[in-house]
């Protein structure tokens, strides 16, 4: 049986298991937009296409499948950008698709025409513009596994007003052939060999945990990992919420927003073991400076993010999943090897205790006004394990990162690499949307919250009781 292009698009969703979409529409979606009620997706309707890309972004950080925004041509398009620039520098698996004016009048400036492709090919991991119906079934299959394998990241489908009325018979491909694309999950057994010895050689190890080992769902195995060895636990923005923050191992954030005692021990550290992060310039500062007396170890799936930006003496690249499990294997198996390391390293967890001691990281309470990092401790003593913080982008969103001490995956929404202001309400609408019997709180400034608070209305309009902090600064950062 014949189905019209976008009755295709919906099949393929439907098959990819997408249950709930975010988007706006418009002339040249308009024919989903029509379609859509006839299948079992539940469609969001946000006030912005920027809302409706991060409300999908919300959903995929949270749920871990790929985040769906639809959207129109022209202007539609353009306001996916930042969106689309924040999933890309936070590494979320999202597919966004946009209409795209009929292909005759492409590149003639037609009525609400942009070049989408030429615009995102810097920002997505892919972008597709569909110009014959039968590739549609077999690009939606190849952008869904884009963009959940690998390094994960958005995905762009330009779908044509002329494709989408076209007719052709609906096949849904098996599998996916991509000549020149073959993620690498499995590590290379030596090089994860001579991480071992290197892990039992050291004596003052340190954890550094990136964003990656939350997008592996790596949170039990990386939790193994560090006990197992006793190594003090550091982590970036992106992975505050990848290991228990009340650990008696965790030093808190690293870099310049960070502790003390995370950035003294990595400083000062022999090993350290880098876990799904990229080593950005606010977690280094200045490269020579940074862990000078460490070799350094760095596990990730994205071969292009090793060695970019610091030395490395040992790469591994592969699924920081896998690599743990059999790192914890390696390890478990060398017992007397381990205990003479955790031993050894005893002095190393005694200096760092002193630090932790010596330089807290706490404020100065006051009776006379309420502390902001007083209102986000109380809101982590009310809402206990289970709630997960989305924030916007300023001074409120390093208090959240210090102060919140997360304790489960999954649970802290932020714009890390971007640093997107106006992202915490659309991405606590997606969250909410994904479970909407947890608590979903978005901590917020005063000016992130203008940017896009039109989203107030889609809480409304769909019942979706996500809490909201405005901690008013008067200023904005």
């Amino acid at each position: 049986m014949k189905k019209t292009g976008s009755q295709i698009l919906l099949e393929c969703l439907q098959q990819e298991g997408v249950e709930t979409v975010f988007g706006y529409p418009g002339g040249t979606v308009i024919n989903i937009y029509h379609d859509i009620a006839d299948y079992p997706i539940h469609h969001i309707l946000t006030r912005h296409e920027q809302a409706a890309v991060h409300a999908a972004d919300g959903y995929a950080r949270t749920t871990g499948k790929v985040g769906v925004a639809i959207a129109t041509s022209g202007p539609g398009a353009t306001n996916t950008v930042t969106g689309i620039a924040t999933a890309y520098m936070d590494s979320v698996p999202m597919v966004i698709i946009t209409g795209q004016v009929p292909t005759p009048l492409i590149g003639n400036d037609a009525f609400q025409e942009v070049d989408i492709i030429g615009i995102t090919r810097s920002i997505t991991k892919h972008n597709y513009l569909v110009q014959d119906i039968q590739d549609l079934a077999r690009i939606v299959k190849q952008a869904f596994y884009i963009a959940r394998t690998g390094r994960p990241g958005p995905v762009l489908i330009d779908l044509p007003k002329d494709i989408q009325v076209a007719s052709a018979k609906f096949e849904y491909p098996e599998k996916v052939e991509l000549r020149g694309y073959k993620p690498t999950y499995s590590g290379n057994v030596r090089q994860m060999e001579k991480a071992a010895r290197m892990i039992l050689a050291a004596r003052k190890p340190v954890l550094y945990v990136g964003g990656g080992a939350t997008g592996a769902d790596a949170s039990e195995d990386l939790l193994a990992f560090a006990e197992m060895t006793q190594a003090p636990v550091t982590t970036t923005l992106m992975g505050m919420s990848a290991f228990p923050q009340r650990h008696p191992q965790a030093l808190g954030m690293l870099g310049m927003h960070g502790t003390y005692y995370a950035n003294m021990a990595v400083t000062n550290s022999d090993l350290l073991i880098a876990v799904g992060a990229r080593f950005d310039d606010r977690v280094t500062g200045k490269i020579a400076s940074f862990a000078p007396h460490a070799k350094i170890i760095h596990i990730d799936i994205d071969p292009t993010s090793i060695k970019k930006n610091v030395r490395v003496d040992l790469p591994i690249v592969g699924d920081l999943k896998d690599v743990l499990q059999k790192l914890n294997v390696t390890l478990g198996e060398r017992r007397e090897e381990l205990a003479s390391m955790v031993d050894g390293s005893a002095a190393w967890r005694t200096e760092i205790t002193a630090w932790k001691n010596s330089h807290p990281m706490g404020y100065q309470a006051s009776e006379t006004i309420i502390k902001p990092q007083y209102v986000i401790e109380q809101l982590r003593e009310l809402t206990a394990d289970d709630a997960i913080i989305t924030t916007e982008v300023g001074q409120h969103q390093m208090w959240t990162a210090q102060f919140f001490a997360f304790s489960q995956p999954r649970t802290f929404l932020t714009s890390g690499g971007l640093g997107t202001m106006g992202y915490g309400l659309p991405a606590a609408v997606g969250a909410q949307a994904a479970f909407p019997e947890r608590q979903v709180i978005d901590i917020s400034g005063d000016g992130s919250f203008q940017m896009n608070s039109q989203e107030l209305a889609t809480l409304v309009q769909y019942k979706l009781p996500v809490k909201i902090a405005i901690l008013n600064n008067n200023y904005l950062g």
